[in-house]
């Protein structure tokens, strides 16, 4: 399906791996000419030249921190107006909540509130002019169900998720929309490593973990940040102009609910 984005441009913040990679791809491969980013440089530009070799369009990469004004300042000065903004970050680590000082549950909430907020601030006014704009917001599951360990990085998302929920509203008659992805188990580095945070706290193997927690899906295996990315697509699409305000799982069915 022709998604009617080709020729736009977008932001993917945190996408020279895992699930922000995936969005970035999926646009790619949709016509979109995307700004990449990452705080490794190798790696970043690998998946840069990887992500151009496949498609057509112009990709370019921004080593930087998206949590520091700095980092925000160079993004968008490689895309000043951007058509799509795709907010992604890394979160805080599996954590007992006893552990966690100010310090650390700031640097949280600076992660995974505050920045995507100033990133929407900073591009939301150039898509009301074009009468386009599609913001999609990288949460979690965790944001509908409760991970224990991941308090600080559930809170910090379940407030981005309410704040941003009466200015998608605001905007909705602009063509603007602003919807957030709830990932489950996909297979990143970020599992993989609360699978070593679990395999420790419970004195088993990696694979253990691994096997337990795919049982619990009723898909019975983890998602892949490849379609992941395609749901990004679609939510960045012409077609999806009617879709706001809204939380799309992306959990194999993990989270029960009739609603």
């Amino acid at each position: 399906m022709d998604l009617g984005i080709a020729g736009r441009s977008a932001i993917v913040c945190a996408s020279s791996r895992g699930l922000g990679r995936g969005c970035a791809t999926s646009l790619a491969r949709n016509g979109v000419n995307v700004v990449i980013n990452g705080r490794d440089e190798a790696v970043t530009a690998a998946t840069a030249e990887e992500i151009s070799a496949e498609t057509d369009v112009e990709v370019t990469p921004v080593i930087a921190d998206v949590s520091t004004p700095e980092g925000q300042a160079a993004l968008l000065a490689a895309c000043p107006r951007p058509d799509i903004l795709v907010n992604n970050n890394g979160g805080p680590p599996f954590k007992d909540f006893r552990e966690l000082d100010r310090e650390a549950m700031l640097e949280g909430v600076t992660m995974n509130f505050a920045t995507p907020i100033e990133l929407v601030q900073a591009v939301i006014d150039p898509m009301i002019e074009r009468r386009f704009g599609r913001i999609v917001n990288i949460t979690s599951v965790s944001v509908k169900r409760p991970v224990v360990g991941l308090d600080l990085s559930s809170g910090a998302r379940a407030g981005l998720t309410a704040f941003l929920a009466g200015v998608a509203r605001s905007v909705a008659h602009h063509n603007v929309t602003i919807n957030h992805i709830l990932p489950g188990y996909i297979d990143t580095d970020r599992l993989r490593g609360n699978l070593s945070f679990n395999a420790r706290q419970n004195n088993m193997s990696e694979e253990e973990v691994a096997d337990r927690l795919a049982g619990e899906v009723p898909a019975k295996r983890f998602g892949n940040p490849e379609e992941f990315g395609e749901a990004c697509a679609f939510l960045c699409s012409q077609q999806a102009g009617y879709i706001t305000g809204q939380s799309l799982l992306l959990d194999g069915g993990l989270y029960e609910s009739n609603f």
